[in-house]
């Protein structure tokens, strides 16, 4: 049985995490990433890291699981950044 901080903890989460799945669907339907900042991407990817690290060491499942879950979805976003510049080089000039 959950508890409410953890009920709090999940939904929180899935808030946060599901927020980018539009971004991710956008990026590999319209094949272009000039609207995406790789910068920001890239440092918002490391801050889940830690946070992952974070929720590893105190063994809070919520923290542990939506974090992975965004941390894939950051580090998708980040290579499909990646490749499509390198297949439309005027992606880039945005940054």
């Amino acid at each position: 049985m959950l508890n409410a901080t953890e009920l709090i903890g999940y939904i929180a989460g899935a808030l946060t995490t599901f927020a980018f799945v539009p971004q991710v669907v956008r990026l590999y339907r319209l094949k272009h990433s000039r609207d995406i900042s790789l910068p920001t991407f890239s440092m918002f990817g490391m801050g889940v890291v830690f946070w992952l690290t974070y929720g590893m060491m105190l063994r809070s499942w919520p923290i542990i699981m939506w974090n992975a879950i965004t941390l894939v979805l950051a580090i998708t976003v980040v290579i499909l950044t990646i490749k499509y510049r390198r297949s439309n080089p005027s992606d880039a000039a945005s940054e």
